[in-house]
């Protein structure tokens, strides 16, 4: 209901050229660990999911309609060392657990950085109606994720439990995470939009960065 409001709203100031939708990865719902493009159908699984699809549809028939140049994100999980709830190391620290190898799923991550470049890329470069995967380049599961991450802060690794498990201990919001695997093609942002990654992986954003 808000992104419809906000539409009408746009359409009335009638001076929208180009607008910039920041929505989900999860409007894929479960893929088995498939790795895909843009191109692959949509299939919500939770209420957040199927919001984001219908808002989609309404973002692009506002640009079909009113000839604004309309780019959907579709992003994963954001972390950035300095930001509020997003710094990958502070999970670790109060030892989250992650899933045994025989029930972990990939995921797929962008620094905040790079989402704010791919932001203003698409601005500028987006074309019309465009879908765009901004995802670094990672393609691990969610135990190798934070197993990494620990290694290189130099922190326990987290235990491991059985999906079971995870259910009788974790919040169903952290549930949502554990029960979707895919694996994103960012094509598209580095050839479209010419976005060349910051920090292609955690590793990188984790690493001591050399001083000039």
């Amino acid at each position: 209901p808000r992104t419809a409001r906000l539409l009408r709203a746009l359409a009335r100031a009638g001076r929208v050229r180009r607008l910039v939708y920041a929505s989900t990865t999860g409007v894929y719902g479960d893929c088995g660990g498939a790795r895909f493009d843009e191109t692959r159908p949509v299939r919500p699984a939770t209420d957040r999911a199927r919001r984001r699809v219908d808002a989609e549809a309404r973002v692009r028939w506002f640009g079909r309609a009113s000839g604004a140049v309309v780019s959907v994100l579709r992003i994963p999980g954001i972390y950035a060392l300095d930001r509020d709830g997003g710094d990958p190391r502070e999970r670790v620290r109060r030892g989250v657990p992650v899933l045994v190898d025989a029930d972990d799923v990939y995921t797929n991550h962008i620094h905040a950085d790079d989402l704010a470049r791919a932001c203003v890329a698409a601005l500028c470069r987006g074309a019309p109606q465009r879908v765009y995967h901004v995802s670094d380049d990672s393609q691990r599961r969610m135990g190798e994720h934070f197993d990494a991450v620990a290694d290189l802060a130099g922190l326990p690794r987290p235990p491991r439990i059985t999906r079971d498990e995870a259910r009788a201990r974790l919040s169903p919001m952290q549930l949502s995470f554990l029960g979707e695997s895919r694996r994103l093609v960012n094509v598209r942002l580095k050839r479209e939009l010419r976005v060349r990654l910051r920090y292609p992986t955690v590793d990188d954003a984790l690493r001591p960065r050399a001083s000039a």
